[in-house]
């Protein structure tokens, strides 16, 4: 079992930044498939970003040119720096982990549900005031 751990969320207005960190008991997950999801009030959980062992990320459409993922080799850190921030990107926001080389393919609507993901944090609030 792999214990995975979120940090960094907290309230900040319309325009503004944050950066979210995860942290897995067994660093060696986080040099490989990696993802973030979020979920808001009355929503599905839903997928915002994928990176995979190469270093290769992709975005859900709603945070393209706003978030950034990116790990930290040295310090097993995943990252998420969520720039230009909306009101609707108020949501739980949740690391998780699988341990495959690639990521899952197809629309980020599917991420959510894939079978790579084994192991997810508990999430932790992200509220953007407008």
């Amino acid at each position: 079992q792999v214990q995975v751990v979120e940090s960094g969320g907290g309230s900040v207005q319309a325009g503004g930044s944050l950066r979210l960190s995860c942290a897995a008991s067994n660093p060696a997950y986080i040099r490989y498939c990696m993802g973030w999801f979020r979920r808001a009030p009355g929503k599905e959980r839903e997928g915002v970003a994928l990176i995979d062992f190469n270093g290769n990320d992709r975005y859900t459409d709603a945070v393209k040119g706003r978030f950034a993922i990116s790990r930290d080799g040295a310090k097993n850190t995943l990252y998420l720096q969520m720039d230009s921030l909306k009101a609707e990107d108020t949501a739980v926001y949740y690391c998780a982990a699988g341990g495959y080389i690639d990521c899952p393919e197809g629309a980020a609507g599917a991420w959510a549900t894939s079978a790579r993901f084994n192991y997810w944090g508990q999430g932790t609030q992200v509220t953007v005031s407008s």
